[in-house]
């Protein structure tokens, strides 16, 4: 079983090589992602079955060395489960792609660049979700962000030339950070595996390990858009192609909280800094939110909600229990499957009305009902409303947090309800306007505009683009993460029981020994 671990990478990698060689036929490529995802998403199914039902991990070191000189990868259940839903977005977003490809031509996705690069990024999500070391992991996130500056400047257009430079510079900070901390620990304690980290971190002073225990947190805020250092993700998604922003939402965030959770949890347990979580936590769930109030284009104010429920998985980690970090997992992976479906919504309603503009936008529900569905269910289950996966994960949330029962936990959980209904708010206002408003009732007259005046001045509130045919595969690839995003309602029993299963083995880490002697019975 342990063969099947390494394949996570280097099926994506050598997808993305034959992809490449095959720049000039479409269909070759087209064929090579699609199986590529689909092998990598059978491969994570089986793994978390086998993890969860033998109850250890499963740990490879590459080339054979001997822990902890080697490379070590390390799937345990959370590993497991976030390779299988990332590759089911993944591959749900590539059809999307695929039908956007063929109804424009290479304008919008070009595809000889864009499938090496789709694989490419898909295979550092994968490296990084499985890296047992702190250098492995700053690897994966350089494939993954290696692959995104291609792909968020598809195109070439001046906006996307111009944000994606804002995200480079960004990502380069974050990554110059991460490196200079993963050098400090190494010269501190002589090595970057995390299981032999986290028993050797107890030998340093305190004021050391709490120096790196923030110089991670820092590194990892950034990629995660954690306020105050989100100030990149608003202007930087919204630009890219609608497959590109649709994935970058759903998963490049996540990979930062994956690291957060792992760090927290495994290598700086003795050395908390919950309290300065918690307050991070409620900045980034009160300020993204109202930015999003504020907003009158639908990628942006997705953008902004996706930075305040950033602060919900902040939380949940901040409390520092096994119920909590259940929660946590849980809610990642309703956000992943939820944010991503809703860019793929608006991205089919910018096909069909010409604009993502809630001010342009108007008379879709007579004119596209389909449509409507497909933005309105992802759209209930984000604000929270039950019985959907968003307000359960809410709910676990809120009670780990109110078991704790400290006044900053309370106000937590009324910043939470306040972020949930205006979310809400959000995105039933946007889908009030561009769905419910008749053509006749957008006039001077029936006092529609003078309401929403107010976001005249708002960033692309104006824009507008050319209408454009939906082809039927874009509407099927919506259609079944939509499904998906009922699924997690439907099946929250037992997902929900896999997610509690790992907070209590993520507070309870392999040791250096473990470890190896998993390698050893692995080999």
């Amino acid at each position: 079983m342990s063969a099947l671990v390494p394949l996570l990478v280097t099926l994506p990698l050598l997808g993305a090589g034959i992809a490449l060689i095959f720049g000039r036929r479409r269909r070759v490529q087209v064929g090579v992602s699609i199986v590529t995802l689909t092998v990598a998403a059978a491969i994570a199914a089986v793994l978390l079955y086998y993890v969860d039902v033998s109850g250890m991990p499963l740990a490879v070191s590459v080339g054979g060395w001997p822990i902890p000189f080697g490379i070590v990868l390390y799937v345990d259940r959370l590993a497991a489960l976030l390779v299988l839903v990332s590759s089911i977005v993944l591959l749900a977003v590539l059809l999307f792609s695929v039908g956007q490809g063929a109804a424009d031509g290479d304008e919008e996705t070009p595809v000889s660049i864009f499938h090496p690069s789709y694989l490419i990024l898909a295979a550092g999500i994968f490296n990084a979700f499985i890296a047992g070391d702190l250098f492995n992991l700053y690897v994966g996130f350089e494939i993954l962000l290696v692959a995104s500056y291609v792909l968020i400047t598809l195109g070439s257009t001046e906006s996307r030339i111009r944000t994606g430079v804002v995200y480079i510079v960004v990502s380069l900070v974050s990554s110059i950070l991460f490196l200079a901390a993963i050098a400090a620990i190494y010269g501190a304690l002589g090595t970057v595996n995390m299981a032999q980290l986290a028993d050797r971190m107890g030998e340093l002073p305190d004021e050391v390990q709490l120096v790196l225990h923030l110089m991670l947190l820092l590194a990892f805020s950034i990629k995660a858009a954690v306020f105050p250092l989100s100030f990149w993700l608003p202007d930087s998604y919204p630009t890219a192609p609608a497959p590109v922003t649709a994935v970058f939402a759903g998963l490049l965030t996540k990979v930062g909280v994956y690291a957060m959770i792992r760090t927290e949890t495994q290598i700086f347990r003795d050395n908390d800094v919950n309290q300065l979580l918690l307050i991070v936590a409620l900045a980034t769930m009160i300020v993204g939110i109202l930015g999003a109030v504020a907003q009158a284009e639908l990628k942006r104010i997705l953008s902004f909600t996706l930075v305040s429920h950033i602060g919900y998985m902040v939380f949940g980690l901040a409390i520092a229990t096994p119920e909590s970090l259940g929660a946590t997992v849980y809610y990642m992976v309703h956000h992943i499957v939820v944010q991503t479906t809703l860019f793929l919504a608006v991205g089919l309603v910018e096909r069909r009305a010409g604009s993502t503009s809630i001010l342009k936008v108007k008379g879709l529900m007579r004119a596209a009902p389909l449509l409507a569905v497909l933005y309105f269910i992802p759209a209930i289950n984000l604000g929270g409303l039950p019985p959907f996966s968003g307000f359960i994960g809410k709910y676990a949330l809120f009670d780990a947090a109110a078991a704790v029962g400290t006044p900053i936990m309370y106000a937590l959980i009324v910043a939470g309800i306040v972020t949930s209904l205006l979310t809400l708010y959000a995105l039933m206002r946007a889908w009030n306007l561009s769905f419910w408003r008749e053509e006749e009732d957008a006039n001077e007259e029936s006092g529609v505009i003078d309401r929403i005046s107010y976001l005249d001045d708002a960033p692309a509130a104006g824009v507008q683009t050319e209408r454009r045919v939906i082809p039927k595969i874009m509407t099927a690839s919506t259609t079944g993460m939509v499904a998906v995003t009922i699924a997690l309602t439907v099946f929250a029993g037992p997902l929900y029981h896999l997610c509690a299963s790992m907070g209590a083995s993520l507070l309870d880490p392999v040791s250096l020994t473990q470890l190896q002697d998993e390698v050893n019975g692995g080999n």
